[in-house]
C-alpha cells in the first residue's frame, strides 16, 4: 500500500510538508532573515506608537480614540507581512533557479501554494508575535485583548494577503524577475485606498466605491469601530469574507491561466529579467 498521505483529492500532505521544510530550514539557517521578520514592524509599532502618545496628550478626540494608530500599525503588518512571506517563499525558488526543477517534480501547484500558505503564516508569526507584546509592554496596547474581533480581522487580512500572493507569483512566472518589484510595492498602491489610518469618509467621493471594493478596508472601519465606540460591526467582517472569497478565486484562477502560459512559453526556464 502506497504510504503516501494524500486527500480525496490527490494533495499530498507529506509533498507540503516537504516545501514547507525546505523554506523552514532556509529560513532557520539566516539570522538576517528572522532578524527582518520582527525590525520593520518593531520599528513601525514604535514609530506610529509614539506619535499616538504624543497625540493623545494633546487632543480629546485622539485620547478618546485611543490606540487606533497600534491597532492599524498592527493589522496592516499582518496584511503586508502576509503577502510579503507568500512572496518571498515563493521568490526564493526563483533566485534558486528551482522553479523548473519543481514544476517537472510530481509537485502539484496546489500543493506548492499551499505550502507558501503555511510559509506565510510561520513567518508572519515570528514576526507578529514579539511586536504584539512589546506593544503591550510600551503603550499598554493588547492586540490580543480585541479577542474573536481579533480573528474575523486576522482571518480576512490573512485572505487577502494570500490572494495578492498568489497573483504575484504569477506575474513573476509569467513575466520572470523584473516583475518581482511587485511583491514589495502592490501592497503599497493599496494603503492610501484601504483607509488604514483614516475613515473612509476622509476620502474623495469618487474614490468611496473603489475603497469598498477592497476587503481591507472593512477590517480597518471595523478596527476603529471596535477600539473608538467599542461595537464589533459583524456586517463589515461578512462583507470583507464575501470580497475575500470572490478575490481568492479570481486570483487563484488568474494563477492557473499564467502557469499556464509559462509552460507554452518556456518562461519557468527564464529567470532572468
Amino acid at each position: 500500500m502506497n504510504a503516501r498521505i494524500a486527500s480525496p483529492s490527490g494533495l499530498s500532505a507529506r509533498r507540503v510538508g516537504a516545501m514547507v521544510l525546505r523554506y523552514w530550514y532556509l529560513l532557520r539557517s539566516s539570522w538576517p532573515r528572522l532578524l527582518d521578520l520582527i525590525y520593520w514592524p518593531a520599528v513601525q509599532m514604535f514609530m506610529w506608537g509614539f506619535l499616538q502618545l504624543y497625540i493623545s496628550s494633546n487632543a480629546g478626540f485622539f485620547a478618546r480614540a485611543g490606540a487606533t494608530f497600534i491597532g492599524a500599525v498592527l493589522l496592516w503588518d499582518i496584511l503586508f507581512r502576509g503577502q510579503l512571506g507568500f512572496s518571498i517563499s515563493f521568490l526564493e525558488e526563483m533566485w534558486a533557479r528551482n522553479m523548473g526543477n519543481l514544476m517537472i517534480s510530481p509537485l502539484r501547484p496546489v500543493e506548492f501554494i499551499a505550502a507558501l500558505m503555511i510559509m506565510s503564516l510561520i513567518r508572519l508569526a515570528i514576526g507578529m508575535v514579539p511586536v504584539s507584546l512589546l506593544a503591550i509592554a510600551f503603550f499598554g496596547f493588547n492586540l490580543w485583548g480585541l479577542g474573536l474581533a481579533l480573528a474575523a480581522f486576522f482571518v480576512n487580512l490573512i485572505l487577502t494577503s494570500w490572494s495578492i500572493g498568489i497573483l504575484v507569483s504569477g506575474l513573476v512566472l509569467r513575466n520572470g524577475m523584473g516583475a518581482e518589484t511587485l511583491a514589495w510595492t502592490i501592497m503599497f498602491v493599496m494603503l492610501p485606498l484601504t483607509c488604514v489610518y483614516y475613515p473612509v469618509a476622509v476620502l474623495p467621493a469618487f474614490l468611496h466605491p473603489v475603497a469598498w471594493a477592497l476587503p481591507p478596508t472593512y477590517v480597518f472601519e471595523g478596527m476603529r469601530a471596535l477600539l473608538i465606540d467599542h461595537t464589533f460591526r459583524l456586517d463589515l467582517m461578512l462583507y470583507a469574507l464575501a470580497l475575500n472569497a470572490v478575490l481568492f478565486a479570481a486570483t487563484s484562477l488568474v494563477f492557473v491561466a499564467l502557469l499556464a502560459s509559462a509552460h507554452r512559453n518556456g518562461s519557468l526556464m527564464q529567470t532572468g529579467e
